[in-house]
């Protein structure tokens, strides 16, 4: 089981449990502020941008290439931008913190 941590744009925090699927998923159902999802996780509309907090960067990787060509069309991207729907959860993320991305 993981926990996780997002922080919305307005500055609120929300932790959530979770043992599979991804950041996005567990956004979604969870009522986070700021993570949309509108194409539903297929990574074609980066409505689910976070920053990943840079303690965790190594850990949580890379984006693969659509989703850095994704990023790139984003205005508020940095290193540290993914897509949520593109991460998935594991024992390894337990206590992971991101930024929802303002937009």
């Amino acid at each position: 089981m993981a926990s996780i941590t997002f922080i919305t744009p307005s500055g609120a925090t929300r932790t959530v449990e979770r043992k599979d699927g991804s950041l996005m998923e567990a956004a979604v159902q969870n009522g986070v502020e700021g993570i949309d999802a509108d194409c539903g996780g297929v990574c074609s509309c980066a409505t689910c941008h976070i920053h990943v907090e840079p303690e965790w960067v190594d850990r949580v990787g890379p984006p693969g290439s659509a989703e850095r060509a994704l990023l790139e069309l984003q205005d508020v991207t940095n290193e540290r931008s993914r897509l949520a729907c593109q991460v998935r959860i594991n024992d390894a993320l337990d206590g992971l913190v991101v930024r929802v991305a303002a937009r």
